[in-house]
């Protein structure tokens, strides 16, 4: 081959030699990255979803099966050689053997990218059973990070994973780390658990305990600490990330549901992470608190999502504040027209407290036992008995049915 001194050149033949050192060489901004690769977790495929409907089960299911090609369609458009799953990959120690195999057929779809598998606390090393299945039937592109023991990713670069050895193992599993020497080579750590002295955040994950020490990637020389366990996206440190479960699964709010994308040039260098987003379904949470004159169909429909997106959302509305018998029926026939356009819509108005006036106590009766029930009722509705707040919004829709 004959080079003209073109940087071009130069360039093509440090691909060529690279390859043959079994090193993936990608280009980004004029830097040369030894190492792309992503970092996802808490897929947790086999989630039951008890609480929902059968057929909202079903999509969820669906969906959440679908992650694992997800990201091997993904690592393959943005030339990712690795992904990195930090536990939890499935819901339970023994998931129906339909998600195991449907998870080894689709990593095997993606010959070309190196999948690494970390025991979590939901999936540990204590369900045998799954492992000798998964050690039985893996694909050649998948490596199972079942040993606290270095892994090469490539020529330039080592993955130390910390393997949940039980559901709570009770003792800080990244701590081998620090001691294993690893010369000049880009130091990746995979670990699954909570953070010590960071459990006062929201939604910190299953670990009974904090274990995993903040400082870990510092103490070990870690060039990127991959951890799984929270299902937000968490940025302890520019090198240290919780990825979060790439598909939402509660109404809690998070950062944008997806994984990382990293990329690292060399030991001691900056990573480079971006945050991609990943997820087909939304889960949105709405409190909504209303007072007496405000106008509770305007501040609802500012709030939802265009008619032809709702099929995508799983919807929970709380209110609160105080609306008169009208008001509140209202709201309720809203809800009812909407509710089909969603995957799964849900509304909680027990924060929400009547205020009866004579209008719409006469709508239930003017005279005679029944109004006389409804002025005892909204009596105690008003002094804060919800029961009776409950028992009066009845009667009155039963009323309004009738009319």
């Amino acid at each position: 081959m004959k080079f003209s001194g073109h940087a071009n050149d130069w360039a093509g033949l440090a691909k060529t030699i690279l390859y043959q050192r079994g090193l993936r060489l990608v280009s980004y901004s004029g830097a040369l990255i030894v190492i792309r690769f992503l970092h996802s977790s808490d897929l947790h495929l086999g989630k039951p979803f008890g609480r929902f409907d059968e057929d909202v089960r079903a999509a969820l299911k669906v969906t959440r099966q679908s992650i694992v090609s997800r990201l091997g369609s993904l690592a393959q458009e943005r030339q990712a050689s690795h992904v990195l799953l930090a536990g939890d990959t499935f819901d339970a120690e023994t998931p129906p053997p339909r998600v195991i195999r449907q998870m080894l057929n689709d990593v095997s779809k993606y010959p070309d990218v190196t999948w690494v598998i970390l025991p979590g606390n939901h999936d540990s090393l204590a369900a045998t059973e799954l492992w000798r299945v998964l050690w039985r039937d893996a694909p050649k592109n998948l490596l199972l990070a079942t040993e606290a023991e270095a892994i090469t990713l490539n020529a330039q670069t080592v993955l130390l994973p910390a393997p949940c050895t039980a559901r709570d193992p009770g003792r800080d599993l990244t701590a081998w780390m620090e001691n294993h020497d690893t010369g000049d080579m880009i130091r990746i750590g995979l670990a699954h658990g909570s953070i010590r002295d960071f459990r006062s955040s929201d939604d910190i994950g299953d670990t009974n305990g904090g274990v995993i020490p903040p400082d870990r990637s510092t103490s070990a020389k870690l060039d990127y600490l991959a951890i799984g366990d929270w299902h937000g996206r968490i940025e302890v440190s520019p090198n240290t990330w919780y990825s979060g479960t790439p598909e939402p699964d509660s109404f809690k709010e998070h950062r944008t549901d997806g994984c990382n994308l990293v990329e690292i040039s060399a030991h001691g260098q900056p990573a480079k992470v971006e945050e991609v987003p990943l997820g087909q379904l939304v889960w949105r949470h709405l409190d909504i608190d209303l007072t007496e004159t405000d106008d509770f169909s305007s501040i609802f429909h500012d709030q939802i999502p265009d008619v032809h997106q709702r099929q995508h959302y799983l919807f929970e509305v709380v209110m609160n504040g105080r609306q008169s018998l009208g008001h509140r029926q209202d709201a309720i026939d809203l809800f009812k027209k909407v509710a089909p356009d969603f995957l799964h819509f849900e509304v909680d108005m027990s924060g929400l407290s009547i205020l009866p006036d004579t209008t719409d106590l006469d709508k239930i009766d003017t005279t005679g036992a029944l109004r006389h029930a409804a002025d005892v009722l909204a009596q105690e509705a008003e002094g804060g008995d919800k029961i009776a707040a409950s028992a009066l919004a009845r009667l009155f829709s039963y009323a309004e049915g009738e009319a």
